[in-house]
């Protein structure tokens, strides 16, 4: 490939710039729902769906989602190549732009279904995945993975795990930057003790220039994120994004040359509220369930603890949602008995 093809496929890649991670009982289709209201550009990333789930489960539970999440990704586990190709045609036929292979969760759960970062040491049965998944369907076919498993810290082993799948037909590898301790750490120790090594994941960029490198782990700040863009392609925010949603607001001006839509966090608000309404009539999905995802909307601002102590209140669960925003922002001193009896 020349140089400039390389220049003019890191331009067309912006697809993955910045992007929200796939965390189980997060990012479900209300989270995405207030990230695309915060970012109109960032890719959102589903939950982790199972092909179990696809294949011999509720398959619409699974997979809608408002038209408005666009771009948006489905991370598939499994490590059947069969049953990925079947879930793969399932998330392109319901309209998801990016199928993506998780090999990097390490939960005991998921070794004992033999995938997620355990697929990491089966690279050619990864490949043979990956293949089945290219043959089925037009949208990219991705991997996100750890830069290592257990003690293996070689930088060899995650190149030549990227290099196995990319001629399978892989372009697109999204990088933890951490190992992944299959024995003896739970997942949240997984994402905090193995050390965060992003030089691993720049070097596979020079090593594979052809290939689309993002890198994901601890990264809490803008002045990190344009740090690895320099290195990288794109950068992967997981936690931080969901506690700190508002970050996201700042997204589409700093790193997509996109300050055309001002946003506040009230109209933001008031947005989620309606979306809140609607999932009612046309779902029967009561308020308190996406009212979850929005509790850090306005962290660090005076009032933050008790606008969010009111939208977590179980209480107030009878309420409509307008009725909540209402009380969310009114002073304590003005609260009616009843909102807090």
């Amino acid at each position: 490939m020349s140089t400039e093809q390389i220049v003019k496929k890191q331009l067309d890649s912006n697809m993955w710039r910045m992007s929200v991670a796939p965390m189980m009982d997060w990012t479900d289709r209300h989270c995405r729902y207030l990230h695309r209201l915060l970012s109109q550009h960032t890719l959102l990333y589903t939950e982790m769906v199972t092909t179990g789930a696809l294949i011999h489960g509720d398959v619409p539970r699974h997979l809608r989602f408002d038209p408005s999440e666009h771009p948006v990704a489905l991370q598939l586990g499994g490590s059947e190549p069969a049953d990925l190709a079947q879930s793969a045609r399932l998330g392109a036929q319901w309209g998801y732009d990016e199928i993506n292979l998780n090999c990097g969760c390490p939960s005991e759960r998921v070794q004992r279904g033999s995938f997620g970062a355990c697929l990491m040491n089966e690279a050619s049965l990864v490949a043979d995945c990956v293949k089945a998944m290219v043959d089925v369907v037009d949208v990219p076919v991705t991997v996100k993975h750890r830069i290592g498993i257990d003690k293996i810290e070689s930088y060899d082993f995650v190149r030549d795990f990227v290099g196995t799948v990319a001629d399978a037909g892989c372009e697109v590898f999204i990088v933890h930057a951490r190992n992944a301790w299959l024995k003896g750490l739970s997942p949240k120790e997984n994402r905090e003790i193995p050390p965060l090594r992003y030089e691993m994941v720049s070097q596979l960029k020079k090593d594979f220039p052809q290939l689309t490198i993002a890198v994901n782990g601890g990264i809490k700040s803008d002045d990190t994120v344009l740090e690895q863009l320099q290195q990288v392609d794109g950068v992967m925010v997981g936690r931080e994004a969901y506690h700190n949603p508002w970050w996201l607001a700042s997204w589409d001006a700093l790193f997509y040359g996109d300050d055309s839509k001002e946003r506040t966090r009230e109209s933001v608000e008031e947005q989620m509220v309606l979306y809140m309404e609607r999932e009612a009539r046309e779902h029967g999905t009561h308020w308190y369930s996406i009212a979850r995802h929005m509790l850090g909307l306005r962290n660090g601002l005076p009032g933050a603890r008790r606008w969010r102590q009111t939208w977590s209140d179980h209480r107030l669960k009878t309420l409509p949602p307008h009725e909540v925003m209402k009380l969310a922002r009114t002073k304590p001193a003005d609260l009616p008995e009843v909102a807090i009896s």
